[in-house]
């Protein structure tokens, strides 16, 4: 079975990151693909402390039909600690757009990525100056510069406040606590080798313990020790045959950020009985043509370790999207199950 795993990487230039070069990306400003119908802040605001949610990841991700011909979907949650419960995903918000190849947004000609890049291809709707979503308020001295809620406005004034009322100029270094540091995802083709598939478990976790015994697994090194012992050290979770799959599964490429699988299964962390299980066998149908929803890609905790916010937890963030994915207009809201891994679901 082949998937598709995603890495992080740095790029020297984001302007490479902008919607008229389709990227898949972690963190910074979302990168919209339709550029009229944006979600409204009411959709990315928090439903518990009501505050806007915070970009996390897009992926470029199309389908061979007339109408999928672009396609991203878009992951967003609430960074308060408070709103952050186990097995749950109500701080999360994911969204997909799709477009046919001839619209009245982008060329149907692939973007020229010689040279130096372009400038995104601006967006019919004003964008706030913190996070690059849907602003339909404005500052109200110089009217100029645009936000989606009075919390970021706050949080944006000391640097507006310089040139506030003179010439339009917005500060891009991200607010870290609004923003998450940017990457771009680099995906690539994963092949499962019928030699591996006729090993042991015993013999593939041997060479697992093998290779983390002598730093040899890439960037988890860098990992904390709170969160190498809750995902990859000798905690009950490794009796879990759930958990021990997943770390044979990941110890050949363990700087992976994202799974990708349409159609597929999650690699799941823990005994899904255990954590989600209830939330599989009633997954909602899709709100825009009420057919069912499929897996389509996972988060890997990994991606913590890039965030920069002490304050997220997760083991495993699955995103499952229509099946058809059926034509919509705009944004159409898809679903997220977030498995986590707790002491007392650990005996």
């Amino acid at each position: 079975m082949e998937i598709d795993l995603g890495f992080a990487e740095k790029r020297d230039d984001v302007n490479w990151l902008t919607n008229r070069y389709f990227p898949s990306k972690l963190g910074g400003q979302p990168a919209w693909l339709e550029l009229e119908s944006l979600p409204p802040p009411s959709q990315l605001q928090c439903r518990k402390c009501k505050a806007p949610k915070s970009f996390l990841v897009q992926l470029y991700a199309p389908y061979e039909d007339d109408f999928n011909f672009h396609r991203s979907i878009f992951v967003f949650l609430c960074r308060n600690p408070d709103c952050q419960q186990a097995q749950s995903a109500d701080n999360f918000t994911v969204l997909r757009s799709q477009l046919p190849l001839k619209n009245k947004f982008y060329s149907e000609e692939d973007p020229d990525d010689e040279g130096d890049p372009l400038p995104a291809i601006p967006c019919l709707k004003k964008l706030c100056a913190a996070c690059g979503c849907h602003a339909p308020h404005a500052c109200a001295k110089c009217k100029a510069i645009h936000y989606c809620s009075a919390e970021h406005q706050r949080a944006h004034w000391p640097r507006h406040k310089l040139n506030c009322g003179s010439t339009p100029k917005i500060n891009r270094e991200p607010l870290s606590k609004i923003e998450f540091p940017e990457f771009e995802i680099v995906m690539d083709s994963n092949p499962t080798k019928a030699s591996e598939d006729d090993k042991d478990d015993d013999a593939r976790l041997a060479e697992f313990q093998e290779l983390e015994a002598s730093g040899k697994t890439g960037d988890l090194s860098n990992v904390s020790e709170a969160e190498m012992d809750k995902y990859f050290g000798n905690t009950a979770a490794a009796d879990d045959k759930t958990f021990r799959q997943f770390k044979k599964q990941t110890a050949a490429e363990p700087e992976q950020i994202v799974r990708y699988k349409r159609g597929g299964q999650p690699l799941w962390i823990t005994d899904t009985a255990k954590s989600v299980a209830d939330q599989l066998q009633s997954l909602p149908s899709c709100t825009s043509c009420g057919g069912a929803r499929q897996f389509e890609f996972q988060i890997m905790p990994q991606t913590l370790t890039l965030l920069d916010d002490e304050n997220l937890d997760w083991g495993v963030l699955a995103v499952y999207t229509c099946a058809m994915s059926c034509p919509i207009e705009g944004y159409a809201e898809e679903l997220l199950i977030k498995q986590d891994i707790v002491a007392d679901e650990q005996s």
